[in-house]
């Protein structure tokens, strides 16, 4: 497995020293990572007093990423506004009650379904003028303002050692859950100039790649 929330709460192992089934690979255990987006998205637009956080229903990770960053919301003094997409349709729908709850940008929690349609998300939120900020850098790649969150192909790259030891005779359940290492900070200028945003100085520090 790879890019899994908590395999542990998610009954994928019984620890993450041992797994003890047949199960192991890497998991995402920075429960950090949704009030590090909520912050990065104040520092890029300063005057928020709404969010918008798009969650899956069908995630059961979801529930937990979200009073997570609810209750960073509330430290913070920022109101958070729930949205729902299992579906395309519902997609639409969810950026409907996002522009009418006058939320003033809005963060994707990272799933399946939606890097299936990345695309459709990136044109809505485009489309209604939303700054953005997503878990994976396709995102900002495809035109997102921003991504913050593990990549995907290193974490797949060390998976493959893990593959290795397994067709070598190891056992899944001698071999502990690793956490993800990587986790890096895309910007994309072009989408912060179209929303008449200017991308601070800590933010350009801190990014790995500022798409032009």
């Amino acid at each position: 497995m790879i890019a899994v929330s908590d395999p542990l709460r998610d009954g994928l192992v019984k620890s993450l020293a041992r797994p003890e089934g047949n199960v192991t690979g890497f998991a995402n255990l920075s429960s950090d990572l949704g009030t590090k987006r909520l912050e990065m998205l104040l520092s890029m637009v300063p005057k928020l007093q709404h969010v918008a956080v798009l969650v899956n229903p069908a995630n059961p990770a979801h529930v937990g990423n979200l009073k997570t960053i609810q209750s960073e919301g509330m430290r913070l003094g920022i109101g958070i506004l729930s949205a729902e997409a299992r579906t395309p349709q519902e997609i639409d729908e969810a950026f409907a009650l996002i522009v009418r709850g006058k939320a003033g940008a809005v963060l994707i929690v990272t799933d399946p379904f939606f890097s299936k349609e990345l695309p459709h998300i990136v044109a809505v939120a485009s489309k209604n003028r939303l700054p953005s900020i997503y878990g994976l850098r396709e995102y900002a790649e495809h035109g997102g303002l921003m991504s913050y969150g593990e990549s995907l192909a290193k974490t797949a790259g060390r998976a493959a050692t893990y593959m290795d030891k397994i067709f070598k005779g190891a056992k899944p359940s001698d071999l502990p859950v690793e956490q993800v290492a990587t986790i890096e900070l895309f910007i994309n200028r072009r989408t912060a100039k179209s929303l008449g945003l200017t991308i601070p100085q800590s933010l350009l520090i801190s990014a790995d790649k500022i798409i032009e």
